[in-house]
């Protein structure tokens, strides 16, 4: 007791008056909260145990009434029935039990299960007659307040009884749950309270803010050494904008006066912009504004938040140092992503000149005014610049005008020994020429071109030299006009470094460049360089090589064979990849079907052989795990005039497209063979009858195939662009590219357009010869007549020589019939069939030998001279120069 009227002593012996008065008051609420907090919970308590007897009630009569009650107290299992359905109403209801039971107190249901069957606990005696039980009980729950009401049935009879309440447990949790509602009514008071007190002690606080005289000196001594301590400068300005307080800080910044207090910020001799923000008050957080030559970062807080004087508080701080340094850091960071674009925006080509020109256009206006990048001319062949020659070629040039006396692009430029160009190029050095108004030596290169430079404006340069891997390829200049300041140390080292870079990739694209001249050269000398003179077909071609960009030069070729007999024979094939190896192995793939075609075979039997030839190819280039696999594809088509039938056959290409006079054009029906490499697999051919005039059209996949659109739709575009009468082959070629050639081909394209010509019959004269040596004269005789009705009888004592000779040995070693045909072509074919399948050889006959010597008389007299096998046997050919005839109509239709 003794301690609590001390503690009560203290806090009314407060120091404050609003201290005394805040206790008296809190101690006054806090007894009426406890009264009040008594009464109702002794009201509610008796509220809430009327409130369950009343629910119990209802509840219990509720439940009695339902419907389908009656049927389930008299069913075969009240209890199944009864059960959930009570326990369903109970929860819904808010009652702790709701029990049905017999008019002799036993349970049929109950909310646990193991109560059910038990006799129910509680008065029922009113109930069984008919009347209500209300009362409290202790029962299986617990003390409850409970009520029990009959089940009748339709005559009025008791059937059951139904009995619900509230346990006294709930009853008091509906009081404890009204506790903190009464608990928050008290502390409603006590703020209440609290607010009065506070408004009782405001005037006070306003005049003495709660401190005593101790603390009020303390705190004026505190602020005038803080506020004139501080090093940054701190103003007061009242509601009327006149400067009120300003520290040391302060006056020394912005230069104030002694009599700067009370006077308005406009007055006091300001900058206009920190004059222009003091005196409009409004919030401002590191705002930079000059002040003589400071750079002033001002913030500014108006004073009247939370009830305060109006007013506002400006802080000033001088960042003259700090923005040099960031200006610094700025510039530097402004480089660092200069240097990083550049290694995105530089370079995105393997082209020399290309490069050039992103160099030149990345770093104007960016870095430099103009640019000029001028290259070692063998640079632009690939090959690396000859050592102590300054002579560069321009290749690039960009400037924020062209009206400029610069070299322009494509000049061969010879530089003297004093230009900063020549220098740099010699030395490996950057030059800088930081006044070119002084003209120290850089204007010997051309002076009147020189004057016009200065008199352009362009008053700096740096030239940079592009090194890369030890080789200096030329020369970046940086032209500087617009800006006054001159280039600097700073500025040179950025051009080293935009040098540096562009001179790798520079670099890269000039070994590109080698590597792509070398391929595309070998290449060349591998194709055909011009066709071969024959009458059989009136041939057109292109050939297109890829883009640098798509992987180099491919593997596509085409060739144009005579063959013996006036008969011609088209090659078009692939073969896989890009680059020098695809070129090479396309020439050695070339040269075996001119070797394969020179031995008359089939075109199966030579795309057998030739399949061979790739399968040894990739066995010799196995060696290591990285050896490319070489894959190819080709068409072999023979033509001859006389019969005017087409043998055909593929591996792995595409079906050659026929033309027909008219105009119509579909895919001829070649069945399709392996692609080359793949051994062991047959060929097959198929034989076309063409009328003359009639067009074959053979081509890579370069031609059909592209990103944008289907295989099947590049086939039908081309069957479309064929279908049109009346073109030469020249046009012909020229339709399909211009329909078909991408923009920007990914592969090699190879396009042969032949159209055909029949072998006329007044040119051709054929006899069949017995087996009887005395038919040998007779022949001989017809070819000598025939030679004469053509004209050429200079030449008969020849042809009848080498006919005797092959005719004797047909008869004597061959087997029938033995056929002679004569053409006469570009040149004077003879030809003698027979059926054997043995072919004759040249041998050199000695001395004592009778025979022997026929076949070394025939070469010796004929050009050329050969065996070639068919079905039925062999024909032994020849052929023999024609004299020139300029009426001759051979002659004025060059193959």
């Amino acid at each position: 007791m003794a301690g609590f009227l001390g503690r009560l002593r203290s806090a009314f012996s407060a120091r404050t008056v609003a201290r005394q008065v805040f206790s008296l008051q809190a101690a006054i609420v806090v007894l009426l909260v406890v009264a009040a907090a008594v009464a109702l919970v002794l009201q509610s308590r008796a509220d809430s145990e009327r409130e369950a007897r009343n629910r119990s009630l209802a509840v219990a009569e509720t439940f009695a009434s339902a419907p389908g009650i009656e049927e389930a107290v008299t069913g075969p299992d009240p209890t199944a029935a009864l059960q959930p359905r009570a326990e369903e109403a109970r929860k819904a209801s808010g009652v702790d039990f709701l029990v049905v039971m017999t008019t002799d107190g036993i349970r049929m249901t109950h909310p646990d299960p193991a109560q059910i069957g038990r006799h129910y606990i509680g008065t029922i005696g009113p109930a069984a007659a008919g009347g209500i039980v209300r009362e409290t009980v202790t029962g299986t729950l617990g003390p409850s307040t409970r009520a029990v009401v009959p089940v009748t049935d339709a005559e009025g009879e008791v059937i059951a009884l139904v009995s619900a309440g509230v346990t006294l447990d709930a009853v008091d949790g509906v009081v404890d749950h009204q506790l903190p509602l009464l608990l928050g009514a008290a502390a409603a008071a006590l703020a209440v309270a609290t607010f009065g007190t506070a408004l009782v002690g405001r005037r006070l606080r306003r005049q003495t803010h709660g401190l005593g005289p101790a603390e009020m000196t303390r705190m004026y001594e505190h602020h005038d050494a803080v506020l004139h301590a501080v090093r940054e400068g701190v103003l007061i300005l009242d509601g009327d904008g006149r400067l009120a307080l300003a520290n040391d800080e302060a006056r020394r910044l912005l230069g104030l006066g002694p009599d700067a207090e009370g006077r308005p910020a406009r007055e006091l001799g300001l900058a206009p912009d920190i004059a222009r923000l003091l005196a409009s008050g409004r919030e401002a957080t590191d705002e930079v504004h000059l002040a003589g030559d400071r750079l002033l970062a001002v913030s500014q807080r108006p004073t009247d938040h939370g009830g305060g004087p109006s007013g506002c508080v400006a802080t000033l701080r001088d960042t003259t140092e700090l923005q040099a340094v960031t200006g610094r850091a700025d510039v530097a960071r402004e480089r660092l992503k200069l240097l990083y674009d550049a290694g995105w925006e530089i370079g995105t080509s393997l082209d020399v000149e290309r490069t050039s020109q992103e160099l030149a256009d990345f770093a104007v206006p960016r870095f430099a005014d103009f640019v000029t990048v001028d290259l070692a001319d063998p640079v632009l062949r690939g090959e690396e610049p000859s050592e102590g020659r300054a002579a560069m070629r321009r290749v690039a040039f960009r400037g924020i005008r062209d009206d400029t006396p610069l070299y322009p692009p494509g000049e061969l430029i010879h530089f003297v020994p004093s230009t900063p160009q020549s220098l740099g190029y010699g030395s490996g050095e950057t030059v800088l020429e930081a006044d070119m108004t002084a003209f120290s030596g850089w204007q010997a290169q051309d002076p009147e071109r020189a004057r016009g430079l200065v008199e352009a404006g362009i008053h700096s340069m740096i030239a940079a030299p592009l090194r890369a891997r030890g080789v200096i390829l030329g020369v970046v200049t940086f032209w500087r006009s617009r800006e006054p300041e001159p280039f600097e140390h700073d500025d040179v080292t950025l051009a080293e470094e935009l040098a540096a870079r562009a001179a790798v990739t520079l670099d890269n694209a000039r070994r590109f460049t080698r590597e792509h001249t070398m391929a595309v050269t070998l290449q060349r000398s591998l194709l055909p360089r011009a066709l071969p003179e024959q009458n059989a077909l009136d041939v057109a071609h292109r050939y297109l090589p890829a883009e640098e960009g798509s992987g180099g030069v491919g593997g596509d070729w085409f060739d144009v064979i005579p063959l013996p007999g006036a008969r011609v024979a088209l090659v078009v094939g692939d073969v896989v990849g890009h680059g020098l190896h695809a070129a090479a192995t396309m020439g050695r793939l070339r040269t075996a079907v001119h070797n394969f075609a020179s031995l008359d075979m089939a075109p199966d039997e030579l795309l057998w052989h030739l399949d061979e030839l790739v399968t040894r190819i990739d066995q010799d280039e196995s060696g290591g795990d990285d050896a490319p696999v070489t894959g190819a594809t080709c068409l072999y088509a023979l033509y001859d005039p006389g019969s005017r039938l087409c043998t055909m056959a593929r591996a792995g290409h595409h079906e050659p497209a026929v033309v027909r006079p008219d105009g119509s054009a579909a895919f001829a029906d070649v069945p399709g063979g392996p692609p080359l490499g793949l051994s062991g697999l047959p060929f097959e051919t198929a034989e076309i009858r063409l009328p003359e005039g009639c067009s074959l059209v053979l081509y890579t996949d370069g031609l059909v195939e592209d990103r944008t659109r289907d295989i099947d739709e590049g086939l039908e575009l081309l069957r479309r662009t064929l279908a049109h009468p009346g073109r030469t082959p020249e046009q012909t070629c020229d339709a399909v590219l211009d329909a078909l050639l991408p923009q920007q081909p990914s592969d090699d394209v190879a396009l042969v357009v032949a159209r055909t010509r029949a072998l006329d019959s007044a040119r051709t004269a054929v006899w069949d010869v017995a087996s009887d040596p005395s038919a040998v004269g007779q022949v001989r005789a017809a070819v000598a007549r025939t030679l004469a009705e053509w004209g050429l009888q200079e030449g008969s004592f020849t042809t009848e020589l080498i006919l005797s000779e092959l005719l004797t040995n047909a008869i004597r070693y061959a087997s029938g019939p033995v056929r002679v045909r004569l053409i006469r072509d570009r040149a004077l074919i003879c030809e003698v069939s027979d059926g054997s399948s043995t072919a004759p050889h040249l041998r050199r006959a000695a001395i004592t030998d009778e025979g022997g010597r026929g076949l070394f008389l025939v070469a010796q007299f004929a050009d050329r001279w050969g065996t070639r096998y068919t079905a039925d046997g062999k024909v032994i050919w020849t052929e023999q120069p024609l004299p020139p005839d300029p009426s001759d109509d051979v002659h004025r239709h060059p193959g």
